[in-house]
């Protein structure tokens, strides 16, 4: 496209050696220049951007209808071709850049199907996109609609952004079913909890399976919801789940003590080792304790799970209860029945400690999680804050790079597991 005052002979043709430009920075800044002067704004309605943007796809559309008929406008090469062009429909589109008014090219016969702007599409891919971004960040339908309409000038109803960002639904059920690996190191399992309106708004478990791949990629296994009754029935369906989509081994699987999980996961990996968050065991520890006491009682409890040995973790344990037993005793049970679970990472290196005695891994993710649920307030239903959380997740990095930050980190705690489990990790890269 070229401007009346700008031959193709200024715009200048590439030569055979120098490198082809999309678009040649003269005729931009040209553009750009005459708009400013003419007091005509870059953005917004009737802007720059849009007139480009209505030009460029007319553009298409007159370049789609001519390979479909064969011949160019007004070519004699068209005369009793058996079709020809039969004038223009008038169309809106929304765009990146707001709505746009084009001119649509129609054939005779109706056979000429556009494929830039499709028949009855109503808004370009770009702003399908945009839309699910935004969702995924945690803007309701409403703040949705009102973003576009004051950034874009572009009036789309509650009803349409909620059909955009249902077609992640179709994605959501195909990522859920994928094939998994057949070993994971370390598989992370952690809830957050959502508000769903059924009948009476209630909170309700949303849990997150997060897995650390044989390369250190992080790979977010699925989603699940819980209705209340989470024991070792509910777990075993889960866990058979994630088994039947190829998972046949997991090294260690980390949770914050979830009812009935350890047996579900003996029954299902029966050499998996199931190691409670301690992060979690802490936390849950200062509900039973006043504020003031939180300091003297993290200090207590640092020896016990810094311990070199589980006999000196007893030892440190029993030192904890005879401080403070009588004033929480119900810390002291707290430790004592989640002991079973506690201690297996004090029997590995400091690497592999360092990695399991957390959740903060999928932390993260959560974190990220209740960011987007939380403007919601509450759902209509599992299936509204299903699709909320899937956005989230599938939003959470863009560039790729925390990704590769994550692998980075993960090389050592690798090379420990590989040798601390006898090659099981090593079998899963052949």
């Amino acid at each position: 496209m070229t401007s009346n005052n700008v031959t193709e002979a200024e715009v200048g043709e590439p030569s055979e050696t120098a490198p082809v430009k999309s678009v040649d920075d003269r005729l931009i800044d040209e553009l750009v220049d005459r708009a400013q002067a003419e007091g005509l704004q870059l953005t917004g309605e009737g802007g720059l951007l849009q007139q480009l943007t209505k030009r460029l796809l007319e553009s298409a559309l007159e370049g789609e209808i001519t390979d479909h008929l064969g011949y160019d406008k007004h070519d004699p090469a068209g005369k009793n071709s058996g079709n020809s062009r039969n004038g223009t429909r008038a169309k809106t589109v929304l765009t990146d850049v707001g709505p746009v008014e084009i001119t649509v090219p129609r054939d005779r016969e109706g056979s000429f199907e556009p494929k830039i702007v499709k028949k009855r599409q109503k808004r370009l891919s770009g702003v399908d996109e945009m839309v699910v971004s935004l969702a995924a960040k945690g803007l309701t339908t409403g703040e949705v609609q009102a973003h576009l309409a004051e950034v874009y000038g572009a009036d789309v109803s509650r009803q349409t952004i909620s059909t955009i960002t249902d077609k992640v639904l179709e994605g959501m059920a195909e990522w859920q079913n994928r094939p998994l690996d057949a070993v994971y190191p370390v598989v992370f399992i952690d809830a957050i909890h959502v508000k769903i309106r059924d009948g009476a708004v209630a909170n309700r478990p949303i849990y997150v399976a997060l897995a650390v791949t044989v390369e250190g990629r992080r790979d977010i296994l699925g989603l699940w919801a819980g209705d209340g009754g989470e024991g070792a029935k509910h777990w075993m369906h889960i866990l058979t789940e994630i088994k039947n989509r190829g998972v046949n081994d997991v090294l260690m699987l980390v949770c914050d003590g979830l009812k009935g999980l350890p047996d579900a996961v003996e029954t299902v990996w029966p050499k998996t080792i199931v190691q409670t968050c301690v992060v979690h065991l802490l936390r849950n520890s200062f509900r039973y304790a006043a504020r003031q006491d939180w300091d003297k009682i993290a200090k207590l409890l640092k020896p016990v799970y810094t311990a070199a040995t589980e006999n000196a973790a007893l030892d440190r344990f029993a030192e904890f209860a005879d401080a403070w037993g009588k004033k929480y005793p119900a810390i002291v049970r707290l430790w004592e029945n989640a002991w079973e679970e506690f201690t297996p990472f004090l029997r590995f290196d400091t690497e592999i400690r360092r990695i399991v005695c957390t959740t903060n891994a999928i932390e993260s993710v959560n974190a990220r999680i209740r960011r987007a649920v939380k403007a919601r307030g509450h759902f209509p239903n599992e299936q509204a804050a299903l699709k909320c959380v899937y956005m989230a997740i599938m939003s959470l990095d863009p560039t790729g790079k925390g990704q590769a930050r994550w692998t980075m980190r993960w090389k050592t705690a690798l090379n420990a597991f590989d040798i601390t489990f006898d090659g099981r990790l090593s079998a899963a890269r052949q």
